[in-house]
């Protein structure tokens, strides 16, 4: 199973504050001890949304609106992609995120990815092999 950790945006992260080394070393040792232990797949941190912007569609239309964007509480700071066994798992390392992180005070998200299967019939042949396909490729971009 896997799952995406978000670490949501904090007022710190959307000023653009970079974490010390302190927390640099904490998040580095966290990361290195799911590593080795074969459940971390990828993580990295996101640049404020003042660098971002944000794409809208109405009736297929787009309009785009640039960032910085108001309501922290839904923005997002980072993320790691970890694969496990079950959700208690994944909850297991969640809770051991390093106490530095936003002065101890940091608001985490956990959402369990799709799976090809999850989808049933509708993921037909054809489709499954155009996703195995593209992830080959990716695959290989990273090699």
């Amino acid at each position: 199973m896997r799952f995406m950790i978000i670490r949501k945006a904090d007022k710190a992260t959307e000023a653009g504050t970079l974490p010390d080394e302190k927390l640099l070393a904490a998040m580095g040792a966290y990361n290195e001890e799911m590593v080795k232990a074969g459940v971390m797949l990828q993580g990295e941190g996101l640049q404020p949304s003042a660098k971002g912007a944000r794409v809208k569609f109405t009736n297929g239309k787009p309009t785009i609106t640039d960032g910085p964007f108001t309501e922290t509480k839904e923005l997002i700071a980072g993320f790691t992609l970890i694969q496990v066994k079950s959700r208690q798992e994944a909850l297991e390392w969640l809770k051991r995120w390093p106490a530095l992180d936003g002065g101890g005070n940091v608001e985490l998200e956990l959402r369990q990815v799709f799976e090809d299967e999850d989808f049933g019939s509708e993921f037909t042949p054809e489709l499954r092999e155009q996703e195995a396909r593209m992830r080959r490729e990716l695959a290989a971009r990273k090699a």
